[in-house]
């Protein structure tokens, strides 16, 4: 009797650290609305989606965040984080949503959530203009000769490190210098996204964006990446992102920076 006395008891002692645990987790939307604070982690170093410039953050998804703590009747704080500790810094608490021109995929989706999807866009390259007869084919850029740049820690990285094992690949810390260098003739390929390509081409007559038309991947989403953690957090979330959509401002904002 006294064993089974004492197996109760450290089962009881166990319950109740479960469900305070438990508690614990999930006072993520208590906290936002108490502190009026919603913590926005971002690279900013991917237009048109988020671009940190001279101390100031702007682009598609600067402006949708905006959105959502206005309706959420809180303010924004931005947290400065990169793409190779993206995951790792939500995981930890360091924001509550992260933006800037993140691409769902599986593997991120198997360790948090993400709000509906958007921006539709495949794997494209950047390279010089008077280059761009040179790339035409996806085994054009997988060739010993080609400099390719890429920046750490996102799924760029990994579309280069999985299908250009040929090429001379390089890495930049800074994805937003990327571009320039292509431009200045430092390199000849950036593995970037549609819109991406599409800006800094219209931006310099020197780049151009290839495979556009047909894509080097398949059509994947963008997304703003939310915890686990609060399930009336993701609930409340994704109810503030269907009613900017039903009243038309998410489409205001692509209007204004995706198209």
């Amino acid at each position: 009797m006294r064993l089974k006395a004492v197996v109760f008891l450290l089962l009881g002692l166990l319950l109740g650290a479960f469900m305070v645990l438990d508690a614990e987790a999930g006072n993520r939307l208590d906290r936002v609305l108490q502190e009026k604070v919603l913590r926005v982690g971002t690279p900013g170093d991917y237009r048109p989606f988020s671009m940190l410039t001279d101390g100031k953050y702007e682009g598609h998804d600067i402006d949708v965040a905006e959105l959502i703590a206005k309706e959420l009747g809180v303010k924004v704080e931005f947290v400065q984080t990169s793409w190779s500790k993206l995951m790792d810094d939500m995981l930890s608490d360091k924001y509550d949503v992260a933006v800037g021109g993140i691409t769902q995929n599986v593997s991120r989706m198997s360790r948090v959530d993400f709000l509906p999807q958007y921006a539709p866009s495949g794997k494209v390259a950047l390279v010089r203009t008077e280059d761009k007869d040179k790339f035409k084919t996806r085994e054009s850029l997988n060739q010993e000769t080609v400099r390719v740049i890429k920046n750490p820690g996102g799924t760029n990285e990994q579309y280069v490190l999985a299908n250009l094992t040929k090429a001379q690949v390089s890495t930049h810390e800074k994805n937003a210098e990327i571009p320039a260098l292509i431009a200045e003739g430092k390199g000849d390929v950036m593995i970037t996204e549609t819109y991406e390509a599409l800006l800094y081409s219209k931006q310099d007559n020197r780049l151009h964006a290839a495979f556009v038309d047909v894509p080097l991947t398949p059509t994947s989403f963008m997304g703003f990446m939310i915890p686990l953690d609060d399930a009336d957090f993701s609930r409340v979330i994704k109810f503030v992102w269907e009613v900017l959509r039903l009243r038309g401002e998410l489409a205001k904002s692509a209007e204004k920076w995706l198209k």
